[in-house]
């Protein structure tokens, strides 16, 4: 497992002892790149994220970033390593846009808004999120034995325990934040969304039943805003 991203901007909020987490191997002068070498980066990552929209994460070659980015291919083997390298950078910039909303952007999402308006919005954003990606999050999915001990998943999680130890104070909320946790895979997100096809727009207004319930915030309560698409 690599490690953790360098010094950032406290947020308004620690979500126990984590931090914004790199999903796979990086140069460990990623953050002090030359301003060519950064533009070039988020260039190839920006022709690799177009790619997956158009042609899913199997139309992600090296051979065919490089083409879309128009360099050579082994600029892009000198950037990311091989594909999977690719797919993980591809990943860890959202994960780190994703996680910086989270814990220190605008309310509903970040803090400053009650728990169970905080804990819609972040699941209405995982939802879209893993539409948005999904191919690219099926492809990096963890097996078995890693899946809930990836860095991203342990931060997820500690977020949503935060949440619903505010929210329900005598909740078991480790376990309670495991089941909501399970609403919010990508596995369940595919096969609700791409073999049932269940609209996403009822994934969003299931999970948000779902927070009512379990946080017994009902109908008389303020429903937060859903965070904008994207």
């Amino acid at each position: 497992m690599s490690a953790v991203l360098p010094p950032c901007p406290e947020p308004e909020e620690t979500v126990g002892e984590s931090e914004l987490l790199h999903l796979g191997p990086f140069d460990d002068d990623e953050p002090c790149l030359r301003a060519d070498a950064a533009r070039n980066r988020a260039r190839l990552l920006d022709a690799a994220a177009r790619l997956i929209a158009e042609h899913g994460a199997a139309g992600v070659t090296m051979d065919a970033v490089a083409s879309a980015a128009q360099v050579g291919k082994g600029t892009v083997f000198r950037r990311f390593g091989d594909r999977t390298g690719l797919l993980n950078a591809l990943l860890d910039h959202s994960e780190r846009n994703f996680q910086a909303a989270f814990l220190s952007g605008p309310p509903p999402l970040g803090p400053g808004a009650p728990p169970a308006e905080r804990l819609r919005a972040f699941g209405i954003a995982m939802l879209r999120r893993s539409v948005d990606e999904l191919d690219l999050q099926l492809a990096a999915e963890p097996g078995a034995e890693r899946r809930y001990s990836v860095p991203p998943r342990r931060v997820h999680l500690a977020h949503l325990t935060m949440l619903l130890r505010q929210a329900l104070p005598d909740a078991d909320a480790e376990l309670l934040a495991h089941t909501l946790m399970g609403y919010l895979s990508p596995v369940l997100v595919h096969h609700l969304t791409r073999q049932s096809a269940m609209q996403p727009a009822r994934l969003e207004a299931g999970w948000n039943e779902l927070i009512d319930r379990v946080t017994g915030a009902g109908a008389g309560s303020p429903r937060a805003a859903t965070p904008d698409h994207g």
